[in-house]
């Protein structure tokens, strides 16, 4: 309640989701509610708008004005469960349809209620082929990812350890090598792989783009492995525009209309976020690794630029820093980005879908492919690309 005015008023506040719920439901697609605690005014919608919903005896309940608000408003005084527990709304009301022992069951039930969905089957744009176990062992992967985010290593290896049989038709291996491109399949599903192998110069984004429209004309889906410091920079870099080619791979990233998913596996940092497709480009499924770490460029880098404007003004008035001085300065940048920068400070935030074991990497992208691909994929229109 005291900040209600953050959640409430606003077009993508708390009524933004109800209203969700009744055009999702109005395009067809099925929602079913477990309720295994409080859903309490606006939250009571949630089950009410659902096609089926499960509540859990003892523990759920569902109602638009719990036992403080009736006393405050009509003086009445009733417990959670008479006012709305899981007896109340699968006997009485009728807003809930399926009583729940536990939590468990309620789970149970909700499978059920998914198996009778009837839902037809997908019609993909491209042959699925049996699920093939990769030729090497995922745990290698604890010995492959070095724990310090600023040794290099080779992402195929990881690569090799994600898809079926360990395939990879790589694109364009010479060119623009710090982007790895190719095709693969993940339990069957066809996949266009983009990783970062180092910084991004203007070869990889020129291939990073033409890989996309590849993959968007034959509407095969993306997947992006993160570990990147950003694009290159430099006069050289500038003068040969890389500022336009690295927009070509951001314009591509964003007007793909293939289902996108991203692994932040390492560092993603700066520009390089967005051409590998982070948060704001609308992956259906974004995951970290626990040891990734996400900032618009790094603590020392951040540190470093701070410290660069403070001089200059500073010995622009005649004045200066000690070394000492300098070390006290950059500390509570590098402390900030530290800790702002980790993964759980990321997906704490739901600026993520979640951190993920390594060594699940390839179930998670199956399931999210799985579910991605029960609406048809449609046809990309790229922007303007700067020629």
């Amino acid at each position: 309640l005291p900040q209600q005015a953050d959640v409430f008023p606003d077009r993508e506040h708390f009524g933004r989701i109800f209203y969700n719920q009744a055009r999702l439901s109005a395009k067809g697609i099925p929602q079913i509610a477990a309720v295994m605690g409080s859903c309490t005014a606006g939250g009571a919608y949630v089950p009410a708008m659902s096609d089926e919903t499960v509540i859990v005896e003892g523990t759920g309940t569902i109602f638009l004005g719990g036992p403080p608000l009736v006393k405050a408003a009509t003086g009445e005084v009733v417990t959670a469960e008479e006012l709305g527990g899981a007896d109340v709304h699968t006997r009485i009301s009728g807003v809930a349809d399926h009583i729940a022992a536990n939590d468990a069951e309620a789970l149970a039930i909700v499978r059920s209620a998914v198996a009778n969905l009837g839902l037809p089957e997908k019609k993909l744009p491209w042959a699925l082929t049996p699920p093939e176990a990769p030729l090497y062992s995922a745990e290698d992967i604890y010995g492959i990812v070095p724990s310090d985010l600023r040794r290099s290593f080779d992402v195929r290896e990881i690569i090799a350890r994600i898809v079926d049989g360990s395939r990879f038709h790589e694109f364009k291996s010479s060119y623009g090598p710090t982007l790895v491109c190719g095709f693969a399949r993940v339990m069957g599903y066809p996949v266009g792989v983009l990783a970062n192998n180092g910084i991004l110069f203007s070869e990889s984004a020129l291939k990073g783009a033409h890989f996309i429209e590849l993959c968007c004309r034959r509407k095969i889906p993306l997947v992006f492995l993160q570990n990147i410091t950003g694009f290159m920079v430099g006069q050289k870099y500038e003068h040969e525009g890389i500022a336009k080619h690295g927009a070509k791979m951001v314009t591509a990233v964003a007007s793909a209309e293939v289902p996108k998913f991203t692994v932040m596996i390492g560092g993603s940092f700066g520009a390089g976020n967005y051409a590998m497709s982070g948060r704001a480009y609308s992956p259906r499924f974004l995951w970290m690794w626990p040891s990734a770490q996400i900032s618009v460029m790094g603590g020392p880098q951040a540190a470093s630029v701070l410290l660069t404007v403070r001089l200059e003004n500073m010995r622009a008035d005649g004045n200066d820093m000690t070394p000492e001085e300098q070390e006290e300065f950059m500390a509570p940048v590098l402390e900030k980005y530290e800790e702002e920068g980790n993964a759980y400070h990321s997906t704490a935030r739901l600026w993520d879908d979640g951190i993920i074991d390594p060594l699940d990497t390839r179930t998670y992208l199956a399931l999210g492919l799985s579910a991605a691909l029960n609406a048809p994929i449609p046809d990309t229109q790229f922007g303007v690309f700067r020629m």
